[in-house]
């Protein structure tokens, strides 16, 4: 729906208006969470990275504005959608001044939201270089990986493991942060799949001049070949 697959969660105390939206978006592709009051709320966005929280107003245990006003607190990167019933310019005013992106007021037709979304994804990954590991390059707009220039054939799973690793280059990303990526709260898959797709990727992009080592009980970490020279280290197990 948006081109690239988000983890999002839903902040939403209406159970029928929430499954239907998070059916939607996992029809979507998108890896989709969510909870029925703020305190729920508040805790998951402590607890976890979304990429995007579409936040009802009116929860229970603590409002949408407090749980907004403790999220923009922590300096996240988090985009927020804001689903209210609210139509008071005053709640609007409020919320975008807390650091929501949009705002939305029920009833919505989902193609509306959808565009919305659309419009939130577009602003995220606005401007600015590529970002790059070596001679990978990270296109998140066009869905791809380029190896100087040429697209990396790699499976939409490679693909989002991968795009993480060159976003975090030179650091350690731990096993359970691609998991997280990947799968939302219900999926019975293992944590050991992400070792899967890690050895997949790395013979695809062996010839690249980059590689992905492993930080034995931390994580995985990209570097490119040079720089793994310089420390000694062949950038394998």
């Amino acid at each position: 729906m948006l081109g690239t697959k988000l983890r999002i969660l839903i902040a939403e105390d209406d159970d029928e208006l929430a499954v239907g939206l998070a059916q939607s978006l996992r029809d979507g592709g998108h890896a989709v969470d969510c909870v029925g009051d703020g305190s729920a709320a508040d805790a998951a966005l402590r607890a976890n990275s979304f990429d995007l929280l579409i936040l009802d107003l009116a929860l229970p245990e603590i409002d949408g504005f407090e749980v907004l006003k403790r999220l923009q607190a922590r300096q996240g990167k988090t985009m927020v959608l804001i689903l209210s019933a609210e139509d008071e310019i005053d709640a609007r005013i409020r919320a975008l001044d807390l650091g929501a992106d949009d705002y939305l007021t029920k009833p919505f037709a989902l193609g509306e939201l959808e565009a919305r979304l659309r419009a939130l994804a577009r602003r995220a990954r606005g401007g600015g270089a590529l970002p790059q590991c070596g001679t990978l390059a990270l296109d998140r707009a066009g869905q791809r990986i380029l190896d100087r220039d040429r697209p990396l054939e790699l499976t939409r799973t490679e693909f989002m493991v991968l795009a993480v690793l060159i976003e975090r280059a030179g650091k350690v990303v731990p096993k359970a942060k691609l998991f997280d990526q990947l799968y939302d709260w219900e999926t019975e898959t293992e944590l050991s799949a992400i070792e899967v797709f890690v050895s997949r990727i790395r013979k695809k992009i062996d010839r690249t001049g980059v590689r992905i080592r492993t930080v034995r009980g931390l994580g995985y970490l990209l570097e490119s070949v040079a720089s793994e020279r310089e420390l000694g280290q062949d950038g394998t197990d």
